[in-house]
């Protein structure tokens, strides 16, 4: 496997304090990651991007990154047993970090295996990386003061769009349980992300239902009908 240390040509600096590291973004939502890698680009790190358990595998069978984020919702499992697997692999990641719009999930990913948690949406720059450095050895820290942005650009409206018909994809025809409660979480994450409460709180009263063993037709229909909305004015501007 190809081992992946910091680049001893290129150190941190208090500007860019990740410069060097490889990290890996185990994700399903474009919208999130391209956050997530506006981010990295700031603070210098270099991302990949894996929207679920199987192709994080893969990635992690080639290279070793210097730290994961991870989120707990994805198409073909749970992120905790990556988190799991990450945390007992030898050598392992200097930094694992989980992540989710839910923030019950973070003790349960803590006690997986997670170093630390990023909520969704990450509230700033400064939190992306002081929680990445809080788990690096001092010798990959930047000497002096970080200096942090204040300006940063807002993600791809198209990611925004392709998460949405994403989720209308998996919510067409008639699907199952499991699909409902996928897409109601994953829809969750992406209206946090994007900080449309609206979508988020009908994709909350849908994922609810689900738990709760109510009916979940109308629930159901009013998140298709707020994603096909979304659809529309993504499609329009």
């Amino acid at each position: 496997m190809q081992m992946n240390p910091l680049t001893p040509t290129l150190r941190p600096t208090p500007a860019r304090p990740l410069l060097g590291l490889t990290l890996l973004v185990v994700e399903d939502s474009r919208y999130a990651c391209e956050a997530l890698r506006l981010f990295a680009l700031q603070s210098g790190a270099r991302l990949r991007r894996a929207d679920r358990l199987s192709a994080a595998r893969r990635h992690l069978g080639v290279y070793r990154p210097s730290g994961m984020i991870v989120d707990i919702g994805l198409p073909d499992g749970s992120g905790l047993e990556l988190i799991r697997e990450a945390a007992q692999a030898s050598p392992r990641v200097a930094v694992l970090l989980a992540t989710s719009g839910d923030p019950f999930t973070e003790d349960v990913a803590l006690a997986a295996g997670a170093d630390g948690f990023l909520p969704k949406p990450v509230p700033g720059l400064a939190v992306f990386q002081s929680e990445i450095l809080a788990h690096l050895p001092r010798g990959q820290h930047p000497l002096g003061p970080r200096h942090v942005a204040q300006v940063l650009d807002r993600p791809d409206p198209e990611a925004f769009r392709d998460d949405v018909a994403h989720a209308l994809s998996v919510l067409s025809e008639d699907p199952d349980a499991a699909r409902i409660d996928y897409a109601a979480r994953f829809v969750a994450g992406l209206a946090a992300t994007a900080g449309d409460h609206v979508l988020g709180e009908a994709a909350e009263v849908l994922a609810g239902a689900g738990v709760s063993g109510a009916p979940l037709g109308p629930g159901l229909t009013r998140l298709r009908a707020l994603l096909e909305d979304r659809l529309d004015r993504a499609l329009a501007g």
